[in-house]
């Protein structure tokens, strides 16, 4: 091969790399998806929007060769825990619930209304077969997939979980301020959302705990749907469960090369959680403010 023929290979194959590149910053571009104060629906026919994420494999898998106590990883859903069914022409997201799991949503969201519709199921696995039933809605998830639990992200969370629907849970070294009492005597039982109360620091590494639980129980029925809503401005959340605003944490922080700083964007990521349920109409709006009809109850 001559010099010059040697030369124009190299220039071809440097034009199609950038061409490629190109294409595929075009393609992403595409595919992300940038929020109005419009409702955007996250959940399609499929799951294009989203990644899956699967812990640690159940007895099954681990006798279909599967690595013990090592969690299966990114892009690979073996037991199709999270999969869409049409129901009435519209998607719903069914979640089996036999591992523990995550589904992410590919973008990360800031200063937004995240609403969705959900159900519990029947089956129960695990450890979990005779315990409540247990979900979550993780956000502001951050960082490595599998980081806490060998399933979810650092993120705060929103708990699912019969009876208690809008606790929250801190998960790997996040913070939230809440105004919370307990309503035991001697300081017993668990921390409560108390907007009358002194705010507390609620994380795995300071006083007093990771989880603090909802104002009240505002949950319909098994089998029927409930309307659950997280509002994120700024440094702001709030949980709320069929209308009802059940707790607002503040000052979202995050542990990070040895200090907190703030946590206010991030993915949103639904549990599998050793429990059946589902979701459907699940939607985002970008907001400026706090909804009027939430405002109103603060």
């Amino acid at each position: 091969m001559s010099p010059l023929t040697y030369l124009i290979n190299q220039i071809m194959k440097a034009i199609s790399r950038a061409i490629y590149l190109l294409l595929l910053f075009i393609s992403n571009a595409l595919s992300a998806q940038t929020l109005t104060t419009k409702w955007t629906p996250l959940l399609k026919a499929n799951l294009t929007n989203w990644d899956v994420f699967s812990g640690i494999p159940n007895d099954s898998l681990i006798k279909a060769g599967y690595p013990k106590d090592v969690a299966i990883g990114l892009y690979k859903d073996p037991l199709k825990i999270f999969t869409v069914e049409m129901q009435e022409s519209k998607p719903v997201l069914h979640v089996s619930g036999e591992l523990y799991g995550g589904l992410s949503t590919k973008d990360e969201y800031e200063n937004y209304h995240f609403k969705t519709e959900f159900k519990w199921g029947e089956k129960r696995y695990g450890s979990r077969a005779t315990q409540k039933r247990d979900n979550g809605i993780l956000y502001h998830a951050t960082g490595e997939h599998g980081k806490f639990a060998l399933a979810w992200m650092a993120s705060q969370e929103m708990q699912v979980q019969e009876t208690d629907m809008g606790d929250y849970y801190g998960l790997s070294g996040v913070t939230m301020d809440i105004r919370a009492s307990k309503r035991e005597p001697n300081d017993k039982g668990d921390w409560f959302y108390n907007p009358k109360a002194p705010a507390r620091a609620f994380s795995e590494t300071n006083t007093p705990t990771n989880h603090c639980a909802r104002i009240q129980n505002f949950e319909k029925p098994r089998g029927e749907w409930n309307t659950l809503e997280v509002i994120c401005l700024g440094s702001k959340s709030i949980h709320v469960v069929n209308g009802h605003v059940v707790m607002v944490l503040e000052n979202s922080r995050i542990w990070k090369d040895g200090k907190e700083v703030p946590l206010t964007k991030g993915k949103i990521q639904l549990q599998s959680e050793l429990a059946e349920c589902y979701y459907r109409n699940i939607q985002i709006r970008q907001i400026d403010k706090i909804p009027a009809e939430i405002a109103k109850q603060l």
